[in-house]
């Protein structure tokens, strides 16, 4: 089974938010991954607008449109209230319909997301936004930590997939950590068991090259999500080259 390739576009937005002006452009940049054999787009609005605009998010979805066999995913927190001309997750999703909702519990002052839901605290507030995602046709994936305790409670919201957090496999594959091993069978456990209660799984979060073919030795990885590593291997590769390698590993 090979993993779709979604390319994160937040560093793309980050890097134009730096300028005056749509320099670089995410939309140009976003067909260009899709071009280069990228299976989907993801993008993660937040309510202070540091990378990703709802602009962006409105052009992207009509990018993808008309695309046959190529999603685009909306991750966000649901919690987030609107502020200014952001409109809110669930508005921007009522707006676009992505194939792919991702909602993840990242507090507006987070640098990055780096948790997963605790869904012992947070299933009463997340039932009545899975059912308005449903209503939209919007396939939902919650970020989780590789805890089945807790994905099993993902399975018993109705979503369809979890997307695993995987930065603290990623740190520790970058510090030659002995643990890698460790934190490799939890996911690999993890995914087995979001299967078994009928959940696909996606993962993201400080994957790349390295790191990412010992990770997707696990079996039945459904999507990855991968932006800040990518974006900076382009930097010297090139977007074209650095999406080809990603999808190389991806499809092996």
């Amino acid at each position: 089974m090979s993993t779709a390739l979604s390319v994160n576009l937040n560093k793309i937005a980050l890097l134009r938010n730096s300028r005056e002006g749509d320099f670089p452009s995410v939309l140009a940049h976003g067909k260009i991954c899709l071009d280069a054999g990228a299976d989907g787009l993801t993008v993660h609005p937040r309510p202070d607008q540091r990378h990703i605009r709802p602009s962006d998010v409105y052009q992207l979805a009509e990018l993808v449109a008309g695309q046959e066999g190529v999603e685009f995913n909306i991750e966000g927190n649901p919690f987030a209230p609107a502020k200014g001309s952001y409109p809110g997750l669930l508005k921007l999703v009522e707006d676009t319909r992505p194939h792919q909702c991702t909602l993840v519990p990242d507090a507006n002052d987070q640098l990055t997301s780096d948790h997963g839901f605790d869904l012992t605290n947070s299933t009463e507030q997340l039932q009545p936004i899975i059912r308005q995602l449903h209503k939209f046709g919007v396939r939902i994936s919650l970020f989780m930590d590789p805890d089945p305790e807790q994905i099993r409670l993902a399975s018993a919201l109705g979503v369809e997939r979890i997307e695993l957090y995987t930065g603290p496999y990623a740190e520790r594959f970058l510090q030659g950590s002995q643990q890698t091993q460790d934190d490799l069978e939890r996911y690999r456990l993890a995914t087995e068991v979001a299967n078994q209660c009928g959940l696909e799984v996606n993962a993201g979060h400080d994957l790349n090259l390295q790191n990412l073919p010992a990770f997707l030795a696990i079996p039945n990885i459904a999507e990855v999500s991968i932006g800040h590593a990518l974006t900076v291997d382009a930097l010297h590769m090139g977007l074209v080259n650095a999406v080809a390698a990603y999808r190389r590993i991806c499809q092996s």
